[in-house]
């Protein structure tokens, strides 16, 4: 289903912000600059409001390896955060827009009742199926996360059909940086570009208002569309923009290789 779209981007109102640029800020103060209707697909991966230590030793890897600078968000907040947020999403999406957005099984809750307080319409309940989780003793070990995939106008989104059998579980592994600076929390680049195949064309704006390692983007302009980016940490926001400029001088990604170990 392709939805029925604006001229391209560069005619687009973006108010202060220009395509293809990352803003160091909070995500709610940012959003409400934008004009409604400016953006063709969200893409996103907000705190979970769990207690997590970005320089915890999880998956083997080398906490001092870890960048510092992860925000979390109170539980006690997460809800009016939640909300908050989605509401401002739902207001910059373009009539055809979609939103994916990431949760974990512990707040997906808040999630799925704040896509339905926005307005939007959810379409799929994505499963992203990864190689494995941090050890447990006394529950099972997690090793999913929730996507979940949200249109405005059920009757009129893009989605470009890449699989004659597409299914919601998707199995991708993590990606592994060993010996090199990272953030604590990233997504695949393999996932991202399932997701901009299926959910946006050529020339499309991507906005992703908690950027983090700069994943979003990377994929965006790989893939030929527009991005742009919010991000509240500032040692983030300069770790996202540094990556871009060292993959764009590369003349492309820097693969992610998978370690059933951990990364170090």
């Amino acid at each position: 289903m392709r939805g029925r779209k604006s001229g391209g981007v560069k005619a687009r109102d973006l108010g202060p912000f220009v395509p293809d640029t990352i803003h160091q800020g909070d995500a709610l103060a940012l959003l409400s600059k934008l004009p409604a209707g400016s953006i063709d697909l969200v893409v996103t991966d907000p705190p979970f409001a769990i207690d997590f230590r970005a320089q915890r030793g999880n998956y083997n890897r080398t906490g001092s390896r870890v960048l510092d600078g992860y925000r979390e968000v109170l539980p006690d907040q997460y809800r009016d955060f939640t909300n908050r947020w989605m509401e401002e999403a739902f207001r910059v999406l373009s009539p055809a827009g979609s939103l994916y957005v990431f949760s974990g099984w512990n707040r997906l809750k808040e999630v799925l009742c704040g896509l339905d307080r926005a307005g939007f319409h959810t379409v799929n309940h994505l499963i992203w199926k990864f190689q494995f989780g941090v050890f447990t003793r006394r529950r099972y070990v997690t090793s999913h996360y929730h996507i979940l995939f949200a249109v405005k106008d059920p009757s009129d989104y893009t989605f470009n059909k890449q699989d004659h059998y597409p299914e919601d579980v998707w199995v991708i592994p993590r990606e592994y940086w060993k010996g090199r600076k990272k953030t604590a929390t990233k997504l695949p680049l393999d996932l991202v570009s399932r997701i901009l195949a299926y959910s946006s064309d050529p020339g499309d704006l991507v906005l992703d208002p908690f950027i983090g390692s700069g994943t979003v983007a990377v994929v965006a302009r790989e893939m030929g569309r527009h991005f742009l980016g919010f991000e509240l940490s500032e040692e983030y926001c300069a770790f996202a923009l540094e990556r871009l400029r060292e993959e764009g001088t590369r003349g492309g990604r820097a693969a992610g290789s998978g370690n059933a170990e951990g990364e170090n």
